[in-house]
């Protein structure tokens, strides 16, 4: 028998989940900005800016923004660093690389790399970034503490790793409105705008099987990182894990 993993609540083969996530992301490529606002009724905006601020990133960084996607966080990174930094956008999926490309020329943003690369094997030499993050991204990816293990490879000592993603909400109440609105409105928001709702469905269950905010903390401190903390966002909805490299 082959291992298996989690795609949502089903079970599938490992080897099959990278390809599983690439079609969801295939199909919600082109409306993925107009879904984040709807999903999150824009609050989006505010944990990414919440995130910047928490970076530390200064002018002259090297910055590498994983599952960068349409490029949210990479324009706010590419301000930051200034005329002698370097942001680059990775992502694993050709059609949300695509979409970046567009949305970055689209606010003027012409000198950042994009790299189309597996957050478990970076192609990037040891040492190499200021800050590396992840936004809603990691709990996508089949083998999160090689992925972990990887973004401490790549960052310099000192470097600062931010994750910012759903997680455990803390409000029972908070809680089971949450879950009444992700199984119930979110699917129907997917098929209404995106004329997709497996892809959303499959996005709400991913962010149930996703670790909790002290499990994930573990995970990150075993990968290498020598300090982690989180901060819970809008009720936990949303964590953001801040770690820094021994």
């Amino acid at each position: 028998m082959g291992k298996t993993t989690h795609f949502g609540y089903k079970q599938v083969d490992v080897e099959k989940k990278q390809s599983l996530v690439k079609g969801v992301f295939d199909s919600v490529a082109g409306k993925y900005d107009l879904m984040n606002d709807v999903m999150s009724l824009g609050v989006h905006r505010l944990w990414k800016n919440y995130t910047i601020a928490s970076s530390n990133v200064s002018n002259g960084d090297q910055v590498l923004d994983i599952a960068g996607g349409t490029g949210d966080l990479t324009i706010r990174y590419r301000k930051k660093v200034g005329s002698t930094g370097k942001v680059i956008l990775s992502d694993i999926n050709n059609s949300m690389l695509y979409e970046g490309r567009k949305n970055l020329l689209n606010h003027g943003v012409i000198d950042v790399d994009f790299v189309q690369a597996n957050a478990e094997s970076l192609p990037f030499k040891d040492n190499t970034f200021d800050c590396v993050s992840i936004a809603f991204g990691l709990r996508n990816v089949t083998d999160k503490d090689a992925a972990l293990k990887q973004m401490c490879r790549v960052l310099k000592k000192g470097g600062t790793l931010l994750i910012l993603e759903f997680s455990k909400v803390e409000n029972q109440m908070l809680e089971k409105a949450y879950d009444f609105y992700s199984f119930n409105l979110i699917p129907k928001f997917g098929d209404f705008f995106a004329n997709d709702e497996d892809s959303y469905q499959y996005l709400a269950e991913s962010i149930r099987k996703h670790p909790n905010q002290e499990t994930l903390k573990t995970m990150v401190l075993d990968a290498g990182f020598e300090f982690c903390e989180y901060h819970n966002l809008t009720g936990g909805i949303v964590a953001l894990h801040k770690a820094i490299k021994a």
